[in-house]
């Protein structure tokens, strides 16, 4: 009983966590809509994997200690490979009181597949 209590929880946070795909993020970007896109893996994949141009690198297991550097007063947008570990992102934002997070739907592996730049720098 108390998994499935955890379980409805966890999942009604997440429902409140918008989402976006790699197409809406690809047009707030070539728009020059305002955004914060934080890309939480690794040093390695960052660089060696390459990441979306303007991308800030914060390591998941970094951001709790890091979030001070973030706004809260702009959108914050998450990104990973695939979404699994943004999605855990945006909900660690959240429960800091972070109100206007995004993850974004499929990742970097969408991200490549849809034939958008990357960078590795």
């Amino acid at each position: 009983m108390f998994r499935q209590l955890f379980r409805n929880q966890r999942e009604t946070q997440a429902n409140q966590i918008g989402t976006m795909t790699v197409q809406e993020l690809k047009a707030k970007l070539d728009s020059r809509e305002p955004i914060v896109l934080v890309d939480v893996r690794q040093p390695e994949e960052f660089a060696y994997d390459g990441h979306v141009a303007g991308a800030r690198l914060l390591p998941l297991p970094m951001l709790a200690m890091r979030m001070n550097e973030l706004p809260k007063d702009q959108p914050i947008v998450c990104i990973c490979r695939s979404g699994n570990r943004s999605q855990v992102a945006c909900e660690m934002l959240q429960r800091h009181g972070f109100t206007n997070v995004t993850n974004v739907v499929g990742g970097m592996i969408a991200w490549q597949r849809s034939g958008y730049p990357i960078n590795r720098q």
